[in-house]
């Protein structure tokens, strides 16, 4: 690595000691982990907070949705143009702008006097996110080439990925109890303010796509694709899945993806160069990634509804209630990018964390109106979150290791969208199963009977459970066929350079 500092017109400045570089590359790590925490914790904190916007805005039952979908459908259809943009015109300015933007979207949200203003909001949300969390992932890879460094950051960053959702309830909690709902949104100004000065500080901006140019067709088509499959699996929760609503978005997008497939094989400047996608490992993390996002949801979502209306928890409490599986999940995202899978390989470690989420998931299925928290909850949260730590930040690190760095953003681009998809499909999925298994078992029974509805409210938390382990279980099944067996060697050629 070289010690020479660039600065942001690519001239040579002074010469940095490697105790100063090595402290600066710690420092990088603590501000893009805090704006890839921002992005995270915005795609749950403000479910918590619902039930109030709604009563203080005025806006009806059906519309309650656009305020999550709404930054979905901008954050996914966008990302792949938001790395590429960290590419062409450099990933500091790319963070900068991403941090900014999303602070003051945020404080519009918050001041929010209707529903137009409050879901407007959240979709400009969902494009500033675009644009910063591929450009923070990307950061994080050409910032440590080293590869103990580079699995220590990896199981950091993994974590806050993987536990921001839960992080996201209890914040979300705390500050709709002790604040008002407006606060989920005003907090981002506050790790705005903080990942603005560490980026403006530590960070240099380097082109290392400064050479191509934007593909002005794969973008419209990649972000045409993807709204339309995360808006027809959001339609799927609102309407059946025979209403065209649903599949003519579905059926739209999977044209729309590859119509861009196929465009990348001859573009001059492809927005997703097919390499990145070809290699055997690299596809398995981008599988491993968008299953674990999908499966995910059956844990925070239901989970939160089961604890708020089933056992009386309040927002805070509910939030707190998943820190164990955090802490579990942050304990597995060290052992498995640090231990595991630098002495064996993914072929091993990943498969496994899908099965032990799996037997975590379905272990969970146990739980019944008389439950407690103690005994039927906590255990099966820690054994989860534990599996989901030996899949989610070995992936997202082998996702993007090894790539050149011309393709570091849209690599990064690409793994968030895999979680973001991901996610959409399995909270559609999920929440149509769940609501089928509550219809089937109040068939033939009193619906107005209190402990028969909340018996089928049991019924669809638990089938919902037993399908995510279903997801998880297929996760293991697939990343054990797909991944190569060996410790992955990174080719030092296409090892990204160090800018300092």
């Amino acid at each position: 690595m070289s010690q020479k500092t660039l600065t942001e017109s690519g001239r040579e400045g002074a010469v940095e000691a490697p105790a100063e570089a090595s402290a600066r590359r710690w420092w990088i790590l603590a501000v893009v982990a805090l704006a890839q925490l921002m992005v995270v914790l915005d795609a749950t904190i403000v479910n918590i907070a619902l039930p109030s916007a709604q009563a203080d805005l005025g806006f009806s039952d059906g519309n309650r949705q656009w305020i999550v979908t709404a930054y979905a459908l901008a954050f996914a259809s966008l990302l792949l143009l938001g790395g590429r943009i960290a590419d062409l015109f450099g990933r500091k300015t790319a963070f900068l702008v991403g941090v900014v933007g999303f602070a003051a979207v945020s404080a519009l949200g918050g001041a929010a006097t209707n529903f137009e203003m409050l879901v407007t909001a959240r979709a400009l949300q969902g494009a500033f996110g675009a644009l910063l969390a591929p450009a923070a992932l990307s950061l994080l890879n050409t910032t440590f080439t080293d590869a103990r460094e580079r699995a220590r950051a990896f199981s950091v960053y993994g974590a806050i990925a993987g536990a921001g959702g839960a992080v996201g309830l209890l914040l979300g909690g705390v500050l709709t109890d002790a604040l008002d709902w407006r606060w989920t949104l005003y907090v981002n100004v506050v790790i705005a303010v903080v990942a603005f000065a560490g980026g403006w500080l530590l960070l240099h901006n380097h082109r290392d796509a400064a050479n191509s140019k934007l593909d002005v067709p794969g973008t419209l088509l990649v972000a045409a694709g993807l709204f339309s499959l995360v808006y027809g699996f959001s339609n799927a929760e609102t309407h059946d899945w025979d209403s065209p609503a649903t599949w003519g978005f579905l059926i739209a997008g999977g044209v729309l993806l590859a119509a861009f497939a196929w465009w990348q094989t001859r573009a001059a400047h492809p927005l997703l160069p097919l390499r990145i996608l070809l290699d055997r490992n690299r596809a398995a993390s981008f599988l491993a990634v968008l299953i674990s996002g999908g499966g995910m949801f059956g844990v925070f979502l239901f989970l939160t509804y089961y604890l708020q209306l089933n056992l009386g928890f309040s927002p805070t409490k509910t939030g707190a209630a998943f820190l164990p599986m955090v802490a579990a999940l942050m304990v597995a995202a060290q052992v498995s990018t640090t231990m595991l899978v630098p002495r064996i390989g993914p072929k091993v470690v990943i498969p496994a964390g899908f099965a032990v989420a799996a037997a975590g998931m379905a272990w969970l299925t146990g739980i019944g109106v008389g439950s407690s928290y103690t005994s039927h909850v906590l255990p099966q949260l820690i054994v989860t979150g534990f599996g989901l730590g030996l899949v989610m930040p070995p992936a997202m690190q082998l996702a993007t290791g090894g790539v050149a760095a011309e393709d570091a953003g849209v690599a990064s681009a690409t793994v968030n969208a895999m979680q973001q998809v991901g996610g959409s499909i399995g909270t559609a999925l999920l929440n149509t199963l769940a609501a089928s298994a509550a219809a089937d078992y109040l068939a033939g029974k009193d619906p107005t009977n209190k402990l028969v509805q909340a018996h089928a409210t049991i019924e669809s938390y638990t089938t919902a459970f037993w399908w995510s382990a279903g997801l998880f279980a297929v996760g293991a099944l697939i990343t054990f066929l797909l991944f190569r067996r060996g410790v992955a060697e990174q080719d030092p050629d296409a090892a990204p350079v160090v800018h300092m």
